[in-house]
Parts: structure tokens; C-alpha cells; sequence
């Protein structure tokens, strides 16, 4: 039997000063002159208004402001956002509202003002703080705007925030990518997010690749070095690409790993509901340009699309998540998120544990071993229903 698990509310704020070559999300520059701040936020709320009865009477557990560059919204424009949000939806006490932010966004003053408006999480997508490798990557930022950001949020009260970076740019070395999370480490964020730049489809790098990526060896020598700097300073990995201090994980991004519920609002944002009087799971995307979705936000037009996830499907789509989280998952958690017997997924189990991709804990719980994590691909695509 499928029991609701936690839900968490998604907003996709989908403008930026530029796009970044490697970017594949739905983020849209915008040419000259100031976005539409209060149309759009009138036309999140009309769309949280019409998603409502798929969620009535849960708790929101997490909101995460997403982009885009959601930092290019001012915080009255954000603060709104949340009061019509809690005026909709019962919000957990103390619950992670987290805002993304591009250091080359912001101004003195504004991030008291988000901290006013409710957030109580910031994220930084710092990506690198050598100024080369931020210019190949196309950010509007350098190292030193990157590092006044930070201060400026510590100044502003924000105990709480995240720092990306990736690693495997084009011409950094191993000494370079090692110096970027020593450097992340001295701002004493709660969590680093660490990952490899990898050319997605229908990007500018993939259209056209860079020089002076690093090979898969180099680039498994950067994440090595880079995981052990990261656990001698106390950040323990609990997924693929993510690092925390002892109770600073970001419950947003945990609940999408352990297939959680989310309502997405905003162009192009998409949402996974557990719908259970109907014992189904639903996915939702909104319409995906901005100008689009304005034009049809709170009415059936400005939905991209809905889909059953089918029984069959469940076990891949469940695994697709918590196989990148370092303690893995639990037979009963699978059970209550999939609404599946465990049964259903023996036959993989028993094949991935074979090849040495997983191991039972002393606690019970299934977890990928390092190899396992080195195949993340493989162990998943186990669990696709032929």
C-alpha cells in the first residue's frame, strides 16, 4: 500500500543575466530591462492554487527556490512567494527554505532581506574560485566577488549555506581542483556540493567541447583527493556529489533522493505526487518557457504534461534516486514509497549484490558499496522493467 511520504515545494524562478555554455536547465536570459517579478509571482500562486487538491492536508516540509538565478528576484518578490505559500499549504515548524543564489547577483543588503522574507538556506553556485576556469564556464562572477558574496550572507545572519563546485573543467589540474574545496573549506559552509562538470545534451559545451577536459583518470584522482580534503574537515559524504557537517544535510534534496513528494511551481518545474486514495504516484511538468507558462499559469494550459508512474516503472524510478545516497534505503522504505512488496525487486538485489555493487548494513539497510558507487549506471539500469 503506497503511504504519502514527505512532501516539499519546488519553485523555478527560470531567469538569468546569461546562460552558462554548460547548462542544462530551464533557464532563460533575459535581454535588457527588468523581468516581470510580480506577474510572475501572481502567476505562481495561481498555479499552487490549482495543484492544491492534489495535496490537500499535508505538511510542507522543505521549499526550495530554484533556477535560473533565483537571486535576481528581489526579497519582496520572494517574501510574497512565501506568505501566499503558507496561507495555502501548513508549513512544518522550522522548516529548510532554501534560495540558490549566483555571487555575481547580489548587492549589499539583499541578503538580510531574503533572511526577513523567511529563507533560512542559501545556496552558492561558486562552481570554482580560480577566475580562468569561471571565465571558460561562462559565470559573470570571479573568485573574489564569489568570496564578498559569502561574507555578506554571513554578515546577514545565514548560518545555514552550500557551496557548489565542480571539478574536471577544462585546464584545471589536480592541484587546482584540490585548491578550490581548501578554499570552500575555509568559509565554514554546512555543506559543499561537489561534482563534475559532465556535457549535457543540447548545450553550447556539448555542441562544442572544450579544450583541456580532463580524462576519466585525472578527473577520479580530483574527486578522490577532493573527498578526502572534504572528510578531514569533517563534511561526510551521504550522496554522490554531496557533503555535510553532522546534522546539515539538505532535507530538500534528500527527500527527491529518497523519493519523497514534491509540488513544482513555475515554468517548466515538475513535481512527483503520491496520490493516496487513488494508490497512484503522479508526475506533473509545468509548460516550460516563461512567456508560455505566464500565459497559462492556474489553468490546464499551462501544464506541460501529467503521467502515472506504473508499478512496473517504480522500482527503477525509486532506485534512481536512493542508490546515490551513501546509507541507501531499507526494504520497508521501498515498500511504503513504491507500495510494492520487496519481493519484486529480489532478482536485482541478488544480482547487484553478486557483482559487489551492494551490501547489507549490520543495521539492515541496503547500501551501494564503492564499487557500487563507481557503477551507479549499471546497478540502476538492474532494476528497469524489461
Amino acid at each position: 500500500m503506497l503511504i504519502p511520504p514527505p512532501l516539499s515545494l519546488y519553485v523555478h524562478l527560470p531567469w538569468c543575466v546569461r546562460k552558462c555554455p554548460y547548462c542544462d536547465f530551464n533557464s532563460h536570459e533575459f535581454g535588457g530591462g527588468t523581468p516581470p517579478f510580480d506577474a510572475y509571482v501572481d502567476a505562481l500562486l495561481a498555479d499552487l492554487d490549482q495543484d492544491l487538491p492534489l495535496v490537500w492536508g499535508r505538511t510542507v516540509h522543505s521549499v526550495f527556490f530554484g533556477g535560473g538565478t533565483p537571486s535576481l528576484f528581489p526579497a519582496d518578490a520572494i517574501e510574497r512567494i512565501l506568505q501566499g505559500a503558507a496561507a495555502r499549504l501548513r508549513f512544518a515548524p522550522q522548516a529548510e527554505i532554501t534560495l540558490e543564489t549566483n555571487p555575481g547577483t547580489t548587492e549589499h543588503g539583499r541578503f538580510e532581506d531574503y533572511r526577513r522574507a523567511g529563507v533560512n538556506r542559501l545556496s552558492f553556485g561558486i562552481q570554482t574560485f580560480d577566475d580562468a576556469c569561471l571565465a571558460r564556464l561562462g559565470r559573470i562572477h570571479d573568485g573574489a566577488q564569489a568570496a564578498a558574496a559569502i561574507e555578506l550572507a554571513r554578515q546577514a545572519g545565514f548560518d545555514n549555506f552550500n557551496l557548489d563546485l565542480m571539478y574536471a573543467l577544462p585546464g584545471q589540474t589536480l592541484a587546482m581542483a584540490a585548491a578550490d574545496v581548501t578554499r570552500a573549506i575555509e568559509f565554514a559552509p554546512t555543506h559543499i556540493s561537489h561534482y563534475q562538470l559532465t556535457l549535457e545534451p543540447n548545450t553550447v559545451f556539448a555542441a562544442r567541447p572544450p579544450t583541456g577536459i580532463p580524462d576519466d583518470d585525472l578527473a577520479w584522482d580530483m574527486q578522490e583527493q577532493c573527498q578526502a580534503l572534504l572528510a578531514e574537515a569533517g563534511y561526510a559524504q551521504y550522496e554522490v556529489s554531496a557533503y555535510a557537517r553532522p546534522g546539515r544535510r539538505c532535507a530538500h534534496n534528500l527527500n527527491y533522493w529518497r523519493f519523497g513528494d514534491y509540488l513544482g511551481i513555475g515554468a517548466g518545474a515538475h513535481g512527483k505526487l503520491t496520490l493516496g486514495s487513488e494508490q497512484s504516484i503522479l508526475r506533473r511538468w509545468k509548460s516550460k518557457h516563461p512567456a508560455a507558462w505566464l500565459a497559462g499559469a492556474g489553468t490546464p494550459s499551462g501544464i506541460g504534461g501529467d503521467e502515472s508512474i506504473e508499478p512496473a516503472r517504480r522500482p527503477f524510478e525509486f532506485m534512481l534516486n536512493a542508490l546515490r545516497l551513501v546509507d541507501g534505503f531499507t526494504l520497508a522504505e521501498f515498500e511504503a514509497t513504491t507500495g510494492l512488496p520487496p519481493t519484486v525487486i529480489d532478482g536485482p538485489l541478488e544480482t547487484a549484490t553478486r557483482n559487489g555493487w551492494l551490501q547489507r548494513s549490520d543495521d539492515g539497510r541496503i547500501v551501494p558499496t564503492e564499487l557500487g558507487r563507481r557503477f551507479t549506471n549499471d546497478v540502476v539500469s538492474l532494476f528497469l522493467d524489461d
